[in-house]
């Protein structure tokens, strides 16, 4: 799938990915998301769903921050341009999707593959 084109929860598992979550998908529980934290080694807990980086400022803010995304308004919508590493820039409804576009997209280029049961 095109980053570009991620939004939702198809974008808030693709920040958690990026973020070191881990995602299995298990026929009696259905989604499941590991958070990077180990204890001793050991996953403790899951979720159901990642954070909602792409619509939680509380989430995705520090993300923004840390990674230095510069965020602007232009006539065509928000876009989202992250100078460490390769260039790249990223356009969105909101600041915060395209600020997570952006976020993917410097990890994984413009592509991501996406697992079937999460296009559903």
């Amino acid at each position: 799938m095109k980053t570009s084109e991620l939004s939702g929860r198809l974008l808030d598992w693709a920040v958690a990915i990026c973020e070191g979550w881990t995602y299995s998908h298990d026929f009696k529980y259905g989604d499941m998301y590991f958070p990077p934290k180990l204890y001793e080694g050991v996953v403790t807990h899951w979720e159901e769903r990642p954070p909602i980086y792409s619509s939680s400022w509380a989430q995705g803010g520090p993300i923004i921050e840390r990674e230095k995304i510069q965020i602007g308004y232009f006539p065509d919508g928000w876009r989202a341009q992250n100078w460490q590493g390769k260039h790249n820039t990223q356009c969105g409804h909101t600041p915060l999707i395209a600020a997570m576009r952006c976020y993917v997209a410097s990890k994984f280029g413009d592509e991501i593959e996406v697992p079937k049961e999460l296009q559903q």
